[in-house]
């Protein structure tokens, strides 16, 4: 049986690595170690994530599980005709936005050109990429200040 094909974005991958409460909640929602459920990544978000490290010079135990999360993912690469194509849809459409054209990272255009070309829901923790949701790819958009129940109060904010 398939599971669900989710693309991670960059700040979800972090949330994970650092294990806080948002990373906490994503894991929990996400249903992380559920081996149904099948997660993507660009390669667009090891740059990101290693430039990351070296910037905030991480010691070798948070660089350890770093690698130990992306090797337990599907790293896209970014030499496919479809995720070019998407790519170039994605700038057009991001021109053509409503509100004037919308400025997005090209990092952040390769994700969203990677999840749409993988046929993958993109799992994001910030805003960049909802205008493109539901029309051109489904984007699962998490508030970052997502946290999981508390025994006291008993609610738990839905993934958005």
């Amino acid at each position: 049986m398939r599971g669900t094909l989710y693309l991670l974005d960059t700040n979800v991958l972090l949330a994970l690595i650092r294990g806080n409460e948002l990373g906490k909640f994503i894991r929990h929602t996400l249903s992380v170690e559920n081996t149904a459920t099948r997660f993507l990544i660009s390669i667009v978000s090891h740059g990101e994530l290693w430039a990351i490290a070296e910037r905030r010079n991480w010691q070798s135990n948070k660089r350890d599980a770093l690698r130990t999360m992306l090797d337990r993912v599907v790293t896209i690469d970014l030499n496919a005709n479809e995720i070019v194509r998407s790519y170039v849809e994605i700038d057009e459409l991001n021109q053509a936005a409503q509100k004037g054209a919308r400025q997005v990272s090209h990092n952040d255009m390769w994700i969203a050109a990677t999840a749409k070309a993988s046929n993958a829901a993109l799992v994001t923790t910030d805003q960049d990429f909802l205008h493109l949701h539901p029309h051109y790819l489904v984007v699962i958009y998490i508030d970052p200040q997502s946290r999981l129940a508390s025994a006291t109060t008993g609610n738990q904010p839905g993934i958005q």
